[in-house]
């Protein structure tokens, strides 16, 4: 399967530790607006142990720096106020971008002050060490993580994030209006921004400029949410399958049994793809529920397709046991109307 046509990935070069601030992790800046507007350029990370101790080779100190116990215990527990100074003096001179101290730490006033002189930010969360890592970590992963926009319209139905995709004006949008009416939910209509999720998972999103705006040929542009209500849409949603429709033609070959399947790379992660030929009076809306509901079966385990090769094959070989069988039919004895 070639790829989805797509603008090239991009990836944010630095965020703000302001940002980092205003993220959903719950911080707290203990030296106010002192180094909100540093940059953070790395999505990791960095215990900063062995450059307190003074090993500063291998400091990765472009990186978020977090205080977890163990640091706070070799400052304030095991070395002197002028060592203390002195270790926390090192760290700062790196130019830092922030400082998170986990636990509800606070650092004693003297390296506060130190961590001004540097223009250094020094937050503060509840959170123990291992969910700090955890939720900053996450925070980060998306903040860095790949990017690209789509052409296209992003719908959840029934659980599943379908991505249809085709040339202009061969109908996705009103596909799409069929299924909201349905009562599936809208996630973006023409510009569906992808991202990637750690190595496998991509999730897609509309732009701020468009929302839940759609544009319908001879209707115009409609508010989906205004229109719908909230039940209509979503903000955010895992993409799962993609479905390309293509013009019908009459001489082309089109998947009749689903045992393969096809596959769309988009940022190294491939997606499940349905070709669906599309022509007048052809029901688009319902096969569209039934590609859901299919993955759907799949994801469970159960795949149609391969259940009738088995029995397919299971026939065969009693067929060729039994010379001059024949198939048989579902009910062998009809005893009336009465199911």
């Amino acid at each position: 399967m070639a790829p989805i046509r797509t603008a090239s990935p991009v990836v944010k070069e630095s965020i703000t530790v302001r940002e980092l601030l205003k993220g959903p992790v719950n911080l707290e800046a203990v030296t106010g607006e002192i180094g909100l507007d540093n940059l953070i350029t790395d999505k990791n990370l960095h215990r900063p142990q062995l450059a307190l101790a003074g090993f500063t080779e291998l400091f990765t100190y472009y990186r978020v720096q977090l205080f977890g116990n163990t640091e706070f215990f070799y400052l304030l527990k095991s070395l002197h106020e002028d060592a203390r100074r002195s270790a926390f003096r090192t760290i700062c001179a790196f130019n830092v971008p922030c400082i998170v101290c986990a636990n509800g730490h606070v650092l004693p006033p003297d390296l506060i002050a130190i961590a001004h002189e540097h223009n250094v930010a020094i937050l503060t969360t509840p959170f123990d060490t291992s969910k700090t890592i955890y939720a900053i970590g996450e925070f980060l992963d998306d903040q860095f993580s790949q990017q690209v926009t789509v052409h296209g319209s992003f719908v959840d139905v029934y659980g599943v994030g379908m991505l249809f995709v085709g040339k202009s004006g061969i109908g996705k949008s009103e596909i799409t209006l069929d299924l909201i009416e349905r009562g599936h939910r809208l996630v973006a209509d023409d510009i569906v921004v992808l991202s990637k999720k750690r190595e496998s998972i991509l999730m897609g999103t509309g732009t701020t400029l468009v929302r839940h705006f759609m544009e319908i040929r001879g209707l115009g542009v409609i508010d989906i949410r205004q229109m719908f209500g909230v039940r209509s849409i979503r903000f955010q949603k895992r993409l799962e399958i993609i479905v390309e429709l293509e013009v019908f033609e009459q001489n082309r070959e089109y998947t009749r049994t689903g045992l393969d399947e096809s596959l769309t790379p988009i940022m190294a992660v491939d997606i499940p793809t349905v070709n669906l030929p599309i022509f007048p009076g052809k029901n688009v809306t319902v096969i569209s529920e039934t590609i859901a509901l299919n993955y759907l079966l799949k994801t469970y385990g159960y795949n149609a397709s391969q259940e009738l090769s088995e029995r397919l094959d299971e026939e065969i070989i009693k067929r060729s046991k039994h010379i001059g069988s024949y198939e048989q039919r579902h009910v062998t004895y009809f005893q009336g109307d009465d199911e």
